[in-house]
């Protein structure tokens, strides 16, 4: 049986796919473990500079698999080990996850993007959508709200009577739709190959640079401009004199590509700290 979610690292970019084109890689428990795992390992990878996020066959992802839930009861313990009390939870982490992962990461949309399948693409950083692309939040047709982190980061994507419009009604979005909203980043008749191209990119440059204006980014926009400023400033001096950061300025006077070293920091908790 193949893996529910494949890695491949080369040249500092780790591809990440889901991997049930079977089932139009929809959810299954299996695949929950499998993405936070693999993000939790990714993000403690200080060799990686770039992530790209995809799936296997003609879909992202469509979303929960309904067999999950196949013979529940009430009686059943349906919200699984980890829900409540400790946050991201259970449901949360595949998609949190990535928030979490000093690496910008990048998604390829295709096929459908639906529920729980979008839910993981808004935890990317970048998204990139072929056109015929299908997004939904798809959570109202069974009843229910967006619990896998999107009521975080749907609302820094679209303004909030979008987000609640979105959410109310459940409706499919299509990609050029999904780019005017700013559900994407940007449309592309190839996403993998736009985001591996992006991955590259990004992988050139100092690591250390990228992943703290990512922290950067993410820390700043619900503070007050002071908090801001201030963490700016904070990161910048971690940079300053840095070997990495040496290396980007003398390969840019010398016009040349950056050798640059591993990461010099784990994870974000220990710039935070």
């Amino acid at each position: 049986m193949s893996e529910p979610v494949s890695v491949h690292i080369e040249n500092h970019v780790a591809e990440v796919r889901l991997n049930r084109p079977e089932k139009m890689n929809a959810l299954s428990w299996a695949m929950f473990e499998a993405l936070t795992e693999v993000g939790q390992s990714l993000a403690r990878d200080r060799e990686v500079r770039a992530v790209v996020l995809t799936g296997a066959g003609d879909h992202f992802c469509a979303g929960m698999d309904l067999e999950n839930f196949a013979n529940v009861s009430p009686e059943d313990d349906f919200f699984r080990p980890g829900r409540g009390g400790e946050w991201p939870n259970y449901y949360q982490s595949p998609a949190r996850v990535w928030r979490e992962v000093p690496a910008p990461v990048i998604c390829a949309l295709h096929g459908v993007a639906y529920g729980g399948g979008l839910q993981i693409a808004l935890g990317a950083d970048v998204r990139i959508a072929h056109p015929t692309t299908r997004l939904s939040v798809m959570e109202i047709k069974w009843g229910l709200i967006p619990d896998m982190s999107a009521s975080q980061t749907l609302r820094h994507l679209v303004r909030v009577d979008v987000a609640k419009e979105l959410t109310f009604t459940g409706r499919v979005v299509e990609g050029s739709e999904a780019l005017e909203l700013g559900l994407v980043t940007r449309l592309a008749d190839d996403p993998l190959a736009e985001a591996r191209d992006l991955a590259a990119s990004i992988a050139a440059r100092n690591p250390d640079a990228i992943a703290l204006a990512k922290r950067l980014f993410d820390t700043t926009r619900d503070g007050d401009e002071t908090a801001g400023l201030e963490t700016e400033e904070r990161l910048q001096k971690r940079l300053l004199g840095s070997a990495n950061q040496m290396e980007a300025l003398m390969a840019g006077l010398e016009r040349r590509p950056g050798a640059f070293g591993p990461r010099g920091f784990a994870t974000f908790d220990d710039i935070d700290n």
